[in-house]
This record gives C-alpha cells, structure tokens and sequence, in this order.
C-alpha cells in the first residue's frame, strides 16, 4: 500500500509500537492498515450421486474445471458466499448441508471454506465466470484438469466419505501446490 486511504498521505513500512510485523503506517494520521488472508467460500453441490463441476472461464487457470467458489464479499457469511457463488458461477440453487473443509494456503494469503451442498434440482448453467457446467459421476472426474489443489482434496475427502457412509470435518495446510 502506498497511499493512505483514510488520509491520502504517503504510507511507511514500519513495526508498529507493540506489534511484530511490518505495517502500512500513515505518519500523517496514525492509521495502521492490516493485510489480511483473504476468504474463498465454495461447495461440493452434489445431485444424486453426481457433483456439479464449471470449467472456469476465467485466469487463474482458465479452461480447468472447479468446483464453484470465490471471495468472500463484505456483508456476507461464509456459508452465503458459497451459495452465492454456485449460483454465479453455475446459474444453480442450493442447500448447504454441511460446513466441510477449511484449507489454509499461507503461500498466497488464502483461506478456502468448503461445503457441502444439494441441488435443489438439477438445473444449471454456464455462468459469467464459467465456460461450462456438467454433473460428474466419481469415475469421470477430470482429475488431470481441476484448477487448484483445494478442489481436488475437496473431491477427494468426499468421495472417500460418501464410500464410507459418514462425511467428518476437515482442516488442511497446503503449504505448496502440486498441480502444474
């Protein structure tokens, strides 16, 4: 950050008094501007025995399929930006079942929260942000082209849990990406 928002000022890089970090400081007004992970909410939205999956539209990783998610909005819970997305992103209703997973990516200052959710029924679309939406059985999953390592742990963990009968919580670190 360069500029003060509050004042307009030129901000410093410094350790605040009491603080360990450094932090954009204004000397003018006094304000201390925090940079925080930013929040991704996203679901498993599942129809039958079958997931709905977008083929993103959009860079990073335009042309990989996802399930759908994206940032949080101020104004918002977590579960309401899941919702929110899948229907941005695929033009499809519905019913959050469960909070799923939570993965942290300290590496790029992320925090992705996973749900899982039903369909209301089965009606999708492309959205905006998506250049194609489709329902997947598990077998024909397009492992070799997810878009990020968080949507294939997401699948991972619950196909695993479907096969046991029971869905548990999980909270993952991913440290450093595997998908190329």
């Amino acid at each position: 950050m360069n500029y003060c928002p509050q004042c307009g000022d030129k901000t410093q890089s410094v350790i605040p008094e009491g603080d360990n970090r450094l932090r954009d400081v204004c000397p003018s007004c006094g304000s201390i501007h925090y940079q925080n992970p930013r929040i991704i909410a996203g679901c498993v939205p599942v129809w039958e025995d079958k997931v709905l999956l977008c083929k993103r539209a959009i860079n990073p990783r335009e042309g990989f399929w996802t399930l759908p998610a994206g940032f949080m909005e101020l104004d918002e819970t977590t579960e309401q930006a899941a919702v929110r997305e899948t229907l941005e992103e695929a033009n499809a209703v519905v019913a959050v079942d469960q909070l799923y997973a939570v993965f942290n990516l300290p590496h790029i200052n992320q925090v992705y929260i996973m749900y899982r959710a039903t369909l209301l029924k089965p009606e999708f679309s492309s959205g905006v942000e998506s250049l194609e939406t489709r329902l997947f059985e598990e077998h024909e999953i397009p492992w070799d082209d997810l878009a990020f390592e968080t949507i294939r742990l997401s699948l991972e963990c619950f196909f695993q849990d479907r096969q046991l009968g029971t869905f548990k919580f999980r909270a993952t670190d991913i440290t450093k990406p595997t998908l190329r």
